[in-house]
């Protein structure tokens, strides 16, 4: 059969409306297949979502049947999950023991139906028997959707964990209230005055101390007053101090005056920013602190001040071993500059400065040496050493630690004291070889009346024992054993009171004794300037046989001490009376009276006569001397005139002179004043100088007489250009011996300073109160100078 074309289009339409239709559907239903994949890919994450969720669900039905994840199980502690809920029960897991207690599970029964029939929600705690894991239930209406016919959906969130660190918290809140208590209470009974300020610096919180301090009524008060505890300083109030601190974050600290209970005080005051929460604050009173430390700093520089006094040197170290402190002396005793302190040198480094100046003792290995040393700063006991310096200084060096980690360095010169400490060993044996060499016998006895020191003369003459010495005995002993020993026991008290008397009444007494065997000793207590007293005893035995023996003599002599001055008496008339006839009886023959003489006998009588004139003057001179020599010269008292006597003495030996060839100078001076004396006996010496100077000096010679006032009285000197003397004839001249040789001096010369002349000169010079002197040299002449007063 033939189609026709439209049927065939039609039917190719027809075809094609088919396929279009046949593939919508293909498309569709992958379409649903694909939803479907997707939604139960959905749904099997949405059940591992609930299964790995931190709550499972638990959907109890109106009859009592339960569903649940076995996870429910496991936190319950069952082996699986129960058809009911009242198969939860702890009881009712068979043995192991888990499931939720009856008490609870009845509790639970009850607000599963209460939601059931009212819809109310509900909450509870669970703890499963026998596990420590806590469930919070969350019950409500289970939507329709759900399950239709009113069960109830519980969740149940395992919040073990969250329970544990609610605990935590709870027993850290109940711990941090009792510690807020106690911190509040703390800080309202505190001793220093406490306060908080908000973030704009207004006061709100103060404690007792604080409002006691401003003289509060309570603390509500000063707050609503805003009572500030010190005033401004520098413009800025204590509230503006606080801002500062708050905006800055960091705690300020200062020390600020104040008038504390009508009393100035010292405070420090500090504000401490708390975050957002506000400042607190805190005043602490120092003013008992800056009197000790005012009192430290007085004390400190007083000591040092005393220190520096001392002849000891001391330094100071602190914990950190710096030098903080050394005197004059130690500094002087170290080679220090005077600026150390300026840039105060560790302990080490002091001592290295020390060994550069040669002021340390010499050390093999000196760091280990300065290592011992810088020990003393870890010990706790002291240390003295005794340091020898090369240039021979002895020191002693004490260290003492100080209880704040420093060290007290002091350094004594010993030098001094051992140099005399030297000398006085060396004193005391030459003291005790002094008193053993020594004729007289020593004791030294002490106040108490112990004897302490005796020499060996003293055993010797008290017979003493050397063994009973050494005990130092007492003086009471000492007396018992000197009694057994004197001729009378009792004068034994007689050397104790001297003892007694120098050694406690400090006075010098004596005494003298005498021994059982004859001997005389004689003894003196004398104080010493060390309140010891000292017993000196004499053996007087000799010198008592030698006063008895003097006293004869002296009775002796003075029996011929009578008889020369009555030999004295008489030589006058005696030696005179003769001479004087002879003189006499020459005169007669020179007048003529028993004849003419011829020339020969004329030269007879001259001779005579000039021999009785030379042998008159020789017997007075004899006489002069002697009578001196006794103490019996008679001296006349005349007003002499100086000059012209001088003068005349002179012109009555013009003649001898000028028949010597000689020349005379005189000299004076009317200045020389007068003087009272023996005018013939003046005359005699001062003649015979001039007579002596005229038979020394040879022909052309020269004679000097000067008379001349001084501060001393008048002076004449007689003087010559002789050959002179030597000191050995000067002396025997001065002795009325022979001066010299021939062959020193011309034999006129010899003849005149032959005899007493010189002598007696020196003596009547001397007795009229002045002085004789004679200078010769030989080739210079001979002077002799008169000093009158």
């Amino acid at each position: 059969m033939t189609l026709s074309p439209t049927a065939l289009v039609l039917a190719g339409l027809l075809l094609a409306a088919w396929v279009l239709v046949a593939a919508w559907f293909v498309l569709a239903a992958r379409g649903r297949e694909k939803r479907a994949e997707s939604a139960l890919r959905n749904a099997r994450r949405l059940a591992r979502m609930v299964e790995d969720s931190p709550a499972i669900p638990l959907l109890v039905r109106t009859d009592g049947r339960i569903e649940a994840s076995p996870r429910l199980a496991k936190w319950l502690g069952l082996e699986r999950v129960p058809q009911f809920l009242t198969e939860l029960q702890e009881d009712g897991a068979g043995a192991g023991g888990g499931g939720i207690p009856v008490m609870q599970l009845g509790e639970l029964a009850d607000l599963v139906r209460r939601t059931q029939k009212t819809g109310a929600p509900f909450r509870m705690v669970v703890t499963p028997a026998g596990s420590r894991r806590s469930l919070s239930l969350r019950g409500h209406l289970a939507d329709p959707q759900v399950s239709p016919g009113g069960a109830a959906l519980v969740w149940v969130f395992d919040f073990s964990e969250s329970e544990g660190e609610l605990v935590r918290l709870r027993e850290d809140a109940i711990r941090a209230r009792a510690d807020f208590t106690a911190l509040v209470g703390l800080i309202e009974a505190a001793p220093m005055p406490m306060w908080f300020r908000e973030r704009d610096g207004r006061l709100r919180l103060v404690n007792r101390a604080y409002v006691e301090a401003v003289q509060g009524e309570s603390a509500a008060s000063v707050v609503e007053q805003q009572a500030e505890l010190v005033e401004a300083v520098d413009g800025l109030s204590a509230a503006q101090v606080a801002l500062q601190a708050a905006q800055m974050n960091r705690p300020i600290e200062r020390m600020v005056p104040a008038t504390i209970a009508g009393q100035r005080r010292t405070l420090r005051l500090s504000d401490l920013p708390l975050g957002e929460e506000g400042v607190a604050g805190y005043a602490v009173d120092i003013e008992d602190m800056e009197e000790l430390a005012r009192s430290l700093r007085a004390f400190r520089e007083a000591q040092r001040a005393m220190l520096d006094q001392l002849s000891a040197g001391v330094a100071q170290f602190d914990a950190a071993r710096v030098l903080v402190f050394a005197n004059q002396p130690f500094q002087r005793i170290f080679a220090l500059k005077p600026t150390i302190l300026l840039d105060p040198p560790p302990f080490e480094r002091l001592l290295d400065m020390a060994r550069d100046a040669g002021r340390l003792p010499e050390a093999r290995d000196f760091p280990a040496w300065r290592r011992e040393k810088a020990a003393w700063f870890r010990d706790s006991a002291a240390h003295e050493e005794a340091w020898l310096l090369g240039d021979g200084t002895h020191l002693r060096v004490v260290a003492q630690p100080m209880p704040d980690g420093g060290l007290l360095l002091i350094a004594e010169d010993r030098t001094e004291e051992l140099r005399l400490s030297a000398n006085r060993d060396t004193l005391l044996r030459t003291r005790t070889a002094t008193f053993d060499s020594l004729f007289e016998s020593l004791g030294v006895f002490a106040p108490d009346g112990h004897m302490q020191l005796w020499n060996r003369r003293f055993a010797q003459d008290w017979g003493l024992d050397g063994e009973f010495l050494d005990t130092h005995p007492k003086v009471d002993l000492l007396l018992e054993r000197i009694a057994a020993r004197l001729q009378r026991p009792a004068q034994a008290k007689l050397v104790g009171e001297v003892v007694r008397a120098a050694t406690l009444d400090r006075k010098q007494t004596g005494g003298r004794v005498v021994l059982a065997d004859g001997r005389t000793l004689e003894f003196a207590g004398v104080p010493l300037p060390d309140g010891n007293g000292l017993l000196t005893v004499l053996d007087i035995t000799d010198s008592q046989k030698a006063e008895g023996a003097l006293r004869e003599r002296n009775a002796a002599l003075l029996e011929a001490d009578a008889v020369k001055t009555r030999f004295l008496a008489n030589m006058s008339y005696e030696f005179r009376t003769p001479l004087t006839s002879i003189g006499g009886f020459a005169e007669l023959l020179e007048a003529g009276l028993g004849g003419e003489l011829n020339d020969a006998g004329r030269d007879y009588v001259a001779a005579i006569l000039a021999s009785v004139h030379s042998l008159g003057e020789q017997i007075e001179t004899v006489l002069d001397l002697s009578q001196s020599e006794a103490g019996l010269l008679p001296l006349a008292q005349e007003e002499i005139e100086l000059l012209p006597f001088v003068t005349r003495l002179v012109e009555e030996r013009a003649g001898a002179i000028s028949e010597a060839g000689l020349t005379l100078d005189l000299r004076g001076d009317q200045s020389a004043g007068r003087i009272t004396g023996d005018r013939r006996r003046l005359a005699r010496v001062v003649g015979h100088l001039i007579d002596n100077a005229i038979a020394a000096t040879p022909r052309g010679g020269r004679v000097l007489v000067d008379l001349a006032p001084t501060s001393e009285g008048p002076r004449l000197v007689v003087s010559d250009n002789g050959p002179g003397m030597d000191a050995a004839t000067l002396a025997r001249a001065l002795e009325g011996l022979k001066s010299g040789s021939a062959a020193a001096a011309p034999a006129k010369a010899i003849d005149r300073r032959r005899g007493l002349g010189l002598p007696l000169a020196r003596r009547i010079v001397e007795a009229h109160g002045g002085t004789f002197e004679l200078l010769s040299e030989p080739g210079q002449g001979t002077a002799a100078i008169i000093q009158l007063p």
